[in-house]
């Protein structure tokens, strides 16, 4: 039994927190709704800071179990007439666009993303997640970072001690609540697999190897010899910058099939996975060789675009743990529900999906369960799930791919779960909507969209719908 749930600590302010407090704001059941976010905004991940970020980066960078991240101060005046603003860095870069087209990646009632480009720029995307947060921003308290999330029994009743920092005053707070939304994301620890002989090669040319999560701008690559790792969207969109300043054809290793339109692009030379980082020597210099046996020598960068852990250091008192290898959250029941502790639910773990609306079914899961508007499956058939899902995808990190129209069937599963809740005071309209047929075209079709909108170039911009593009699905 979940008991009497009344008191609910979310953490992170970003699209999943915002979309979870919104849904538990309707239910009119919690006396509780506490937001932590350590930024000092909403917006979460796409927060963009311009200045190049120090690059905090083991190579191999295998290890999930990282501390929680030191913040980088900014003081925007005076010292002594403004506070100082912490600064985490985010894996947002310049000139990134979304990927997905705005009609669908907007929120399902807030549709102003559509005032933006088709696919939106960051800056676009933040300003739309501002104001998206207005009516819960009263739940946020901003500048404070969790630091410890630890079990309680009260009766026989899971209990969570949730303990924060005032970055800016250093002061310490201790509550207890009932539940807890972990939906602080999972772009904090980069992944960078250990290849052989890349600490070698990484000790001998210091700073050339890099992670995407450090990239902001191409300037750095000018003219330099540069091997992309990953070609997932970011990979080939960094690729793509870069290529415009770097030497050609810039070499990009992956292990997959890159999209369509991208295998012949004149600008780069695709190569398979990476087998070797070469010794340092006359005859090989930043040598890599490569699953084919190829060999290329004079290597001045290598960025992977690799992905990152899943990393929770705040739970890690938790027995048994969330995370493991980082490659997923264990013991986890439909990407939502701890199985052991169902007062304990996480946002936003899927990936590879349409995010925004996805967050919105998920969290009006979660708010009508804790009301106690829905019930959970049984402990017995929340392992067989994930049992399920571990045969199917395996236990490491395609357990959360949702890939070939997957998200949207997961996303109209959590609908319909959603609205089949008992009777009560809740908000049934804040349940988003189901896909659509029509919306599954789209998705299908979002690579050709894509390069379409590439195509206009400058004109991009002033591209708002497929109408504008010209096209019709």
């Amino acid at each position: 039994m979940l008991g009497d749930i009344r008191n609910v600590a979310v953490i992170g302010a970003g699209p999943a927190g915002i979309a979870t407090a919104k849904q538990l704001l309707a239910e009119n059941h919690f006396e509780t709704i506490d937001v932590f976010e350590q930024q000092a905004s909403t917006g979460g991940v796409w927060n963009y800071n311009s200045f190049a970020p120090s690059q905090d980066l083991s190579v191999p960078q295998t290890n999930p179990h990282q501390p929680l991240e030191e913040p980088i101060w900014e003081c925007p005046g005076p010292a002594e007439q403004v506070q100082p603003i912490p600064l985490f860095v985010t894996p947002m870069y310049d000139r990134l666009e979304s990927n997905i087209p705005n009609f669908l990646m907007k929120h399902s009632d807030d549709s102003s993303l559509e005032d933006q480009p088709l696919f939106a720029g960051h800056e676009g995307v933040l300003e739309y997640l501002n104001r998206y947060a207005e009516g819960v921003r009263h739940l946020v308290k901003f500048k404070s970072q969790v630091y410890d999330v630890r079990l309680e029994k009260d009766n026989g009743k899971d209990q969570w001690l949730v303990c924060t920092r005032d970055l800016v005053s250093s002061r310490v707070t201790e509550k207890i609540y009932d539940a807890v939304v972990v939906a602080s994301g999972h772009h904090y620890v980069p992944t960078v697999p250990d290849i052989p002989g890349i600490q070698k090669w990484n000790e001998a040319y210091p700073g050339t190897i890099t992670h995407s999560k450090y990239y902001r701008t191409p300037d750095a690559f000018k003219d330099k010899k540069v091997l992309v790792v990953g070609n997932s969207a970011s990979g080939i969109d960094i690729a793509t910058q870069i290529s415009t300043v770097s030497a050609l054809p810039l070499l990009n290793s992956k292990r997959s099939e890159a999209p369509e339109y991208q295998r012949t692009a004149p600008w780069k030379r695709e190569m398979p996975e990476i087998a070797e980082f070469l010794p340092p020597s006359a005859s090989f210099p930043r040598a890599v060789r490569f699953t084919n046996n190829e060999i290329e020598c004079s290597i001045e960068a290598v960025v992977f675009c690799t992905g990152y852990y899943y990393s929770f250091p705040f739970l890690s008192s938790l027995c048994p743990p969330v995370i493991v290898t980082g490659e997923r959250v264990e013991s986890i029941y439909n990407h939502l529900f701890s199985i052991p502790h169902p007062t304990l639910a996480f946002i936003g773990l899927p990936y590879k999906i349409v995010p925004f609306r996805t967050y919105e079914g998920q969290a009006a899961v979660v708010a009508r369960v804790w009301s106690g508007r829905l019930s959970l499956p049984s402990h017995r058939e929340m392992r067989a799930w994930e049992a399920q899902r571990i045969r199917e995808k395996g236990a490491g990190k395609k357990f959360h791919e949702l890939t070939n129209l997957e998200d949207f069937r997961y996303h109209n599963e959590m609908v319909d779960w959603a609205l089949k809740a008992r009777p009560g005071e809740g908000d049934e309209s804040t349940v988003p909507p189901r896909w659509s047929k029509e919306d599954e075209v789209v998705r299908k079709n979002i690579p050709a969209i894509k390069r379409a909108f590439a195509e206009m170039g400058q004109e991009r911009f002033a591209v708002g719908s497929l109408e504008d593009l010209g096209m019709k699905l």
